[in-house]
């Protein structure tokens, strides 16, 4: 295995205006989320949104990770195969 050098990186000014600009933008979304859930809260529909949010936050994960359930039947011929006894 060949070594190399150590490589010098350096922070320029626009790296940091990025990494600010993003930052921003990540707690507005933060501060909106938490305006949504305080509604949500207070219309007496709690228990209801949260377990909506859970599916959607589930959903999202399924999408990410490429995931795509299928139903299951509960026939003896989708658990045998097309075997007959």
């Amino acid at each position: 295995m060949l070594r190399r050098k150590p490589t010098r990186l350096e922070l320029k000014l626009d790296d940091i205006e990025e990494f600010e600009g993003a930052r921003k933008e990540l707690e507005s979304r933060k501060k909106q989320r938490e305006e949504v859930d305080v509604v949500g809260a207070s219309d007496g529909d709690g228990a209801l949104g949260l377990n909506t949010d859970h599916k959607s936050r589930e959903q999202m994960i399924h999408d990410r990770i490429g995931y795509k359930p299928q139903p299951k039947a509960n026939n003896r011929s989708s658990q045998f195969g097309n075997f007959e006894f």
